[in-house]
């Protein structure tokens, strides 16, 4: 939503008739809609927003088939397919199906939030229950725009027409149905209730890092080479290795050995590339960028032509920066309070064919992209595993045959939901009523 702060109000529906009562007079009319998002300057001091998982909808006595097996069933069921280890690692209240949807708030101030966390409880009192609340926040200056590992985040976005003003050299150009239910390029158009046109299917996962013990890891593997360079220079490189881009945004595909800021902050040029090279084999160059970095896996572009799987993301890092003693010990700290990460959110016309597809078939996947030799191994940022070791061929662009093995993993899911964002005219005409 654009502001520095995001909190995730995880809620329970306990007197259906009285809730939508409530939210169609009092809430509707200070959902913020589509067109004050797309502008910061139109934006409200609190935007607010709504999604339903499938439990939420029908409670609220919504039972039309939105034809999405994975939100059906929730995202308790489907963690074990995510490459989870399990829900050991989750945070309880994700586990099962009482969550029934989350409120989204966003504002530049925490008192602001706190003031509309307020009016809604007020407002629906023991109709509604919390059962869980994370609070994002945009990392301060001078990482702002960054996650927690470092590296600046946001940057490939797809470009929907209609939504996107003057889409920059690279960005990838989609249907508006691939993001949107009901609109062009949604390959279920038709097949779902009317009243989810123009809604979209919100996934959101607890991403929890692991920063201190992800650093000293890049130093105690970074390859040799360049023999020249530092040991924070060749763990700096490695790490943008893994990635696909230096801290800065820069990709490796276009400055493969050292960062560039100034190509990082250029939004221009810093998505204008597609792995190809003049004089190399995509199928098995990876001098400049490896098959298994997480960009290259989560957006493969000219290694294969994927139309229908992008995602519009809108995640933000949750919790403090390191503390003193974490920057001594080099260990994460055990106090929940002190837990740091990344609140991941996505949005598609379809869960299969978003986010799930990324995971399951990109990310966890050793063969993908198909045709590379040597195999590409796993995204080592976002693949899983179901918590065994994973590894990746071509971080060391010196030496093409050596594995690197990551046997811990440094980003842990702490769980999450699948939920469904409808429109305002949905909430207001059928949801609510």
């Amino acid at each position: 939503m654009k502001k520095k702060l995001e909190l995730f109000y995880f809620f329970h529906i306990n007197e259906p008739k009285s809730f939508k009562k409530k939210l169609h007079v009092n809430v509707v009319p200070r959902i913020t809609n589509t067109l004050q998002l797309l502008n910061t300057a139109s934006q409200p001091v609190v935007c607010l927003n709504v999604a339903f998982s499938q439990t939420g909808l029908t409670t609220l006595g919504i039972t039309g088939n939105l034809m999405d097996t994975p939100f059906s069933q929730g995202q308790t069921a489907d963690a074990s397919n995510l490459g989870d280890p399990g829900t050991s690692n989750w945070v309880p209240e994700f586990i099962g199906t009482k969550i029934h949807g989350v409120w989204l708030i966003a504002s530049d101030t925490a008192s602001n939030i706190a003031a509309m966390v307020n009016w809604l409880e007020a407002l629906f009192g023991t109709d509604m229950t919390r059962i869980y609340t994370l609070q994002g926040n945009i990392r301060p200056p001078p990482f702002d725009g960054h996650e927690m590992f470092g590296y600046l985040d946001g940057v490939s976005q797809p470009a929907v027409p209609g939504f996107t003003i003057n889409p920059v050299p690279g960005q990838q150009l989609i249907n508006p149905g691939v993001i949107l239910v009901g609109e062009p390029g949604d390959t279920l158009i038709g097949s779902r209730p009317a009243w989810a046109k123009d809604g979209s299917f919100l996934v959101f996962r607890q991403l929890k890092q692991l920063v201190p013990e992800f650093d000293q890891y890049l130093l105690a593997n970074a390859p040799a080479q360049p023999s020249s360079y530092s040991l924070q220079d060749r763990a700096d490189l490695l790490g943008a290795r893994i990635m696909g881009r230096w801290k800065s945004g820069a990709p490796t595909d276009l400055t493969p050995l050292v960062d560039n800021s100034g190509l990082g902050a250029n939004a221009a040029l810093n998505n204008n590339f597609d792995f190809d090279h003049t004089g190399y084999n995509i199928n098995t160059n990876q001098k400049y960028c490896p098959f298994a970095s997480h960009i290259r896996k989560s957006r493969p572009r000219k290694d294969l032509n994927t139309p229908l799987n992008a995602i519009m993301r809108a995640g933000i890092p949750y919790g403090p920066e390191l503390s003193s003693a974490e920057l001594a010990t080099n260990t994460s700290s055990t106090d929940p309070d002190l837990e740091r990460g990344l609140a991941f959110v996505s949005y598609q016309s379809q869960i299969d064919l978003g986010f799930r597809f990324i995971q399951r078939q990109w990310a966890n996947n050793v063969n993908f992209a198909p045709g590379k030799t040597p195999q590409p191994g796993y995204d080592l940022i976002f693949g899983q595993n179901n918590g065994g070791p994973r590894w990746m061929s071509g971080a060391d662009m010196s030496n093409p045959s050596w594995i690197l093995n990551m046997f811990t993993e440094f980003v842990i899911s702490r769980g999450g939901e699948y939920f469904f964002s409808p429109s305002i005219t949905a909430i207001r005409d059928v949801i609510s009523v």
